[in-house]
């Protein structure tokens, strides 16, 4: 896939979240006030909240898909991973909102009986957000796009939530009236946990956080299959955005000329890319076999 497929992709899946979400919002606002539903209503304000995570994101994939240039040698793909903390913070800062409002109406003791309406608000919202999730989730494993996944699991905590809502407003509707923020105030605790993880994964990736050992693994198996490598000295690999950008240190023979050391390194990391889409850039540097020598590193 190309570098502009790659980000197209992105962007349809994120513009179609963008519109449902923005439908979906009005829908459970309306539901919720209407149907006399806290539940449904603060599902409604949550959409609201989510709504703006996804024109954050979308902001960042524009900024993202820019190439590399003078001021950034490394290209805007951490945009994504800021997006992806953006969005950790707005779902964090929604369960502590549910939280509060859910344990006030608890503690105040004024239930409403809500209407049909807001059950059919809640059973609608399931639906359509557990195939946002799984839809925005199959193209952000395959682009392994940090603000695509941050994006579905979004959705998916939508989708959580809104069951918590949808057994709350069924229960209030038959007459238990403190199911409806009890559920609400129980989903708060999931949400919580989702922002958590969103945010120590974004976290992990603006701080130049490893690549998984597996990936690691398999590119120094791949670069060692290269006729005159003789093994991989070391090997580091960090997440920019959609794409890995990998350092690597062969060694080879010390009597190869500068020329022919340059060959095997073109070859190694042109093997790496038709292996591997997602990796961005290659850096390599050459150490003489069977020599010892320290690296020279003041981090």
């Amino acid at each position: 896939m190309q570098r502009t497929e790659r980000f197209d992709s992105a962007d349809r899946i994120i513009t179609t979240g963008f519109w449902v979400n923005a439908v979906l919002m009005v829908m459970k606002l309306s539901a919720g006030y209407w149907g006399r539903s806290d539940a449904v209503f603060a599902d409604g304000i949550e959409s609201a909240c989510d709504f703006i995570a996804i024109f954050a994101t979308m902001i960042a994939l524009r900024l993202g898909r820019q190439p590399f240039d003078a001021n950034h040698p490394y290209g805007h793909g951490r945009a994504e991973s800021l997006a992806a903390l953006f969005v950790s913070l707005v779902i964090a800062a929604t369960g502590g909102w549910i939280l509060y409002e859910s344990v006030v109406t608890i503690f105040e003791g004024q239930f409403k009986s809500p209407g049909l309406v807001a059950v059919a608000a809640a059973l609608v919202t399931i639906i359509i957000k557990e195939w946002l999730y799984r839809f925005s989730t199959k193209t952000g494993k395959k682009l392994e796009s940090p603000a695509l996944l941050a994006i579905a699991k979004d959705h998916r905590k939508d989708a959580v939530t809104s069951i918590s809502t949808l057994i709350g407003v069924i229960g209030a509707f038959l007459g238990l009236g403190v199911l409806d923020p009890l559920a609400a105030g129980l989903t708060s605790l999931f949400i919580l946990y989702v922002g958590y993880q969103t945010f120590r994964e974004a976290a992990h990736d603006l701080m130049d956080g490893t690549a998984p050992a597996d990936f690691i693994n398999a590119l120094q198996v791949l670069a060692e299959s290269v006729e005159h490598v003789e093994h991989v000295h070391e090997m580091r690999a960090r997440r920019s955005g959609q794409y890995m950008i990998v350092d690597l240190k062969l060694e080879m023979d010390p009597d190869m000329t500068v020329k022919q050391s340059h060959d095997v390194a073109t070859k190694v990391k042109k093997i790496i890319f038709d292996h591997y889409p997602g990796v961005g850039d290659v850096m390599i540097h050459i150490n003489p076999h069977d020599e010892e020598h320290v690296d020279l590193i003041r981090l």
